[in-house]
């Protein structure tokens, strides 16, 4: 097996206070890039009656976080965050270039462009980044994973931080479009979260393992849910 790529693993470090601050700060759900918007093809599963109780939205989020986030943006995101404090271009190039290729559906697509360019924008107004590296990222039609590993990478904070807090904000996101779409109170959706983050590090550990050759966003019933609620007659959600 080709491991060249391979995240080497880090000794465990404890997080300076600005370090573990900028990190809240970026999985805040207030942050502007407007991933509250989104669903990712769970309000189609909803529609289709895939999904109807508390526990149908904690298997189904959980699902997604280790066959899709884990093994394709986290893994990215893993291999961004040292690409950028590095200044490897050509990777960083090519590590967004494979994130837009793997959205299986447009609107998945438009999700990851768009969130990446409203990042982008935060990361112009505040002194996270240099210039030079807005600029780089700006050139490359931007996705939302390499444009928070560049705000992250600028943290100071251990590669294996930067994914718990992009996992975090993700589960945040999407517990809260289980709670409008399913419908479920906020207790129950508490209840998802606290499932979610008990997994997190374990997802979290294996996007760090994976080499280039083994990511992978192969998520078939995804696609088409997602490809599905592009045209759902009605809807509260972009994606």
């Amino acid at each position: 097996m080709d491991t060249s790529t391979r995240t080497t693993p880090e000794p465990r470090q404890a997080l300076h206070d600005s370090s573990l601050m900028q990190l809240m700060w970026l999985a805040s759900p207030a942050l502007p890039i407007g991933g509250f918007s989104y669903s990712e093809g769970l309000e189609a599963a909803v529609d289709s009656a895939r999904v109807a109780t508390e526990s149908g939205a904690a298997a189904w989020l959980l699902d997604q976080l280790h066959l899709s986030l884990a093994r394709a943006d986290l893994a990215v995101v893993a291999q961004a965050v040292p690409a950028w404090q590095c200044a490897e271009h050509a990777r960083i190039a090519a590590l967004n270039a494979w994130v837009l290729q793997t959205r299986e559906s447009s609107e998945l697509r438009q999700q990851t462009e768009q969130m990446g360019r409203s990042l982008l924008e935060w990361l112009r107004n505040h002194t996270t980044a240099r210039a030079e590296q807005i600029d780089l990222l700006a050139a490359l039609q931007p996705t939302y994973p390499l444009a928070f590993a560049l705000a992250s990478s600028a943290c100071q904070a251990p590669v294996r931080a930067c994914l718990l807090t992009y996992a975090f904000g993700w589960a945040e996101n999407m517990v809260q479009a289980a709670i409008k779409s399913v419908p479920l109170g906020q207790s129950a959706g508490q209840r998802i979260l606290s499932a979610l983050t008990a997994r997190i590090p374990a997802a979290v550990d294996h996007a760090l393992a994976l080499a280039d050759s083994e990511r992978q966003a192969f998520s078939p019933m995804l696609a088409i849910l997602s490809a599905q609620h592009e045209v759902q007659y009605s809807r509260l959600f972009r994606s």
